[in-house]
C-alpha cells in the first residue's frame, strides 16, 4: 500500500501559553515549515503559530 500525502504537524503556539492546533500539510508540495497567525484563546489575541512535530 502507498504512503499517504499528508501528515498530521502541530503548530504552537509562540506567545508561550501551551496551546497549539492540529492541521495536515502535504510535505512533497511545502517543504518549508509552516507559519501562521492564528488566534490564542490562552493570551486573548492572535499570534505567531510554528509548525512542530506531533508526538
Amino acid at each position: 500500500m502507498a504512503k499517504p500525502a499528508t501528515i498530521k504537524i502541530r503548530l504552537n503556539s509562540t506567545a508561550g501559553t501551551g496551546h497549539f492546533y492540529v492541521t495536515k500539510k502535504n510535505p512533497r508540495n511545502h517543504t518549508e515549515k509552516f507559519t501562521f497567525r492564528k488566534y490564542d484563546p490562552v493570551a486573548k489575541k492572535h499570534v505567531e503559530y510554528k509548525e512542530g512535530k506531533i508526538k
